[in-house]
């Protein structure tokens, strides 16, 4: 992902709440979200090049996020691959602190990222480039190419569009997509200087990002209720227009997809 924006425990019918955008060169070949054939429990979608994804969720509840920090002229060109560390937490038992303090002592072996971890009871983050891993209070974050809530104008402006979803008793899955979907450029005085061109700089800002070759590929909305009940939809713009929707309570999985 490079675009994560989240609400722990905000919301009172809703103590977990998700909305990504995933930003990826168009070649990159990709499986859009589907219980994986290896682990029947483990939602998410596949990057087909590494074999890891982005964004997961677990039948029974387990939830990671990850997004690359963008710092080309530090690149390790035999790092191992960051989306293995997405479903390797999903799919295993460790309490999400635990994850990440193994994580910690080998994160400088990996190109820059940050990570998100949810066990159900609590939610942590990491950045090899920010020191110790650190458990969330409860809030709305967000996330891009630089550290958590690092006020670039995506992230501030999704955290202001989170914020409103969150104000509704029940939270309405097509305004999530309708927050993310915006095309939105900065203003050259409010752009970071991450090392890329600045036309590249431009178009990066926008939460919906549409270029050439590189854009918004997919966005993703995760919702866990209060009583179990798990939403996970996911609409895929490029190269193939889709949408897939899951629901299910924790201790049990139903599928339906449009």
């Amino acid at each position: 992902m490079c675009l994560i924006l989240f609400a722990h425990q905000v919301h009172p019918d809703y103590p977990l709440v998700v909305i990504a955008n995933r930003d990826e060169f168009y070649k990159r070949p990709t499986t859009q979200a589907d219980w994986w054939e290896s682990d029947p429990n483990l939602l998410a979608g596949r990057d087909l090049v590494a074999g890891g994804s982005w964004l997961a969720v677990g039948r029974n509840g387990r939830f990671s996020g990850l997004t690359n920090y963008r710092d080309p002229n530090n690149i390790l060109p035999d790092a191992p691959t960051r989306g293995l560390l997405v479903t390797d937490f999903v799919q295993g038992t460790t309490s999400a602190g635990a994850y990440l303090d193994a994580l910690h002592s080998t994160g400088q072996l990996y190109n820059g990222f940050n990570i998100l971890v949810g066990d159900g009871d609590e939610l942590w983050h990491y950045s090899n480039q920010a020191g110790a891993p650190a458990k969330l209070a409860p809030g709305i974050y967000g996330v891009s190419n630089a550290v958590l809530d690092t006020p670039w104008p995506k992230v501030v402006e999704g955290k202001e569009k989170l914020a409103h979803l969150l104000q509704s008793p029940q939270i309405d899955v097509e305004m999530a997509f309708e927050a993310l979907n915006d095309p939105h450029i900065a203003p050259d005085e409010a752009l970071p200087d991450t090392g890329v061109p600045l036309e590249w700089e431009r178009k990066l800002s926008a939460l919906y990002i549409e270029m050439p070759t590189y854009g918004t590929r997919c966005s993703t909305v995760v919702l866990k209720q209060k009583d179990g009940q798990m939403t996970f939809v996911e609409r895929s713009y490029v190269p193939d227009r889709g949408t897939a929707r899951y629901e299910w309570r924790m201790e049990e999985r139903l599928q339906n997809i449009d």
